[in-house]
């Protein structure tokens, strides 16, 4: 009887050291385990769940109420006080004085643009290089997208690219309070 338990520790290590043998194992592990739980299944072959949930979800409101997150009206038009610059009139403007950067000093050009901007942008603009422009001209009319009854997004096509622009008009006075650049 001695024989047999040293015959299977050398047979055990001479498995357990070889990379085959390793896999075998492992193998033989999970098709044990596949095989234990198919044993204890109840036949069916959908997947497991969690509890006793019902077939389909359950709706507990009606999708056709406004819940006032999204608000499927138009935004309101642009307002403007009566005299006042409409808000394309006020993106025009801007965007020549902005693409009319050659040859002038930064504190000129930035004169030139403050009369269409905000205090806030104003402030933005100090100290900018003129420079730094990235176009030269204005080749089209802004096509502008109502926000609101007092913000507007403006895109203006300019000779290399668009200047987007984002006009506010908290008093029925146009302004543009920001500037991005697409150079595509």
């Amino acid at each position: 009887m001695i024989g047999m338990p040293r015959i299977l520790e050398q047979g055990l290590n001479s498995i357990f050291r070889s990379r085959w043998g390793v896999a075998i194992v492992i193998v033989a592990i999970v098709a044990a385990v596949i095989g234990i739980g198919r044993i204890f299944a109840d036949g069916s072959s959908s997947s497991p769940t969690l509890g006793s949930g019902s077939p389909a979800p359950a709706i507990s409101i009606d999708p056709s109420d406004d819940d006032s997150v999204v608000d499927s009206d138009p935004p309101p038009e642009p307002s403007t006080s009566p005299g006042r610059a409409q808000p394309e009139t006020v993106a025009y403007a801007f965007a020549s004085a902005w693409s009319n950067h050659k040859g002038v000093t930064p504190k000129a050009w930035r004169d030139r643009l403050l009369p269409n901007s905000t205090k806030n942008l104003a402030s933005e603009l100090d100290g900018v290089d003129p420079a730094g422009v990235p176009a030269d001209r204005v080749i089209g009319r802004p096509s502008l997208v109502p926000v609101g009854a007092t913000v507007v997004s403006a895109v203006v096509t300019m000779d290399s690219g668009k200047l987007n622009l984002r006009l506010v008009s908290p008093d029925g006075h146009w302004l543009v309070d920001g500037i991005d650049w697409d150079g595509s």
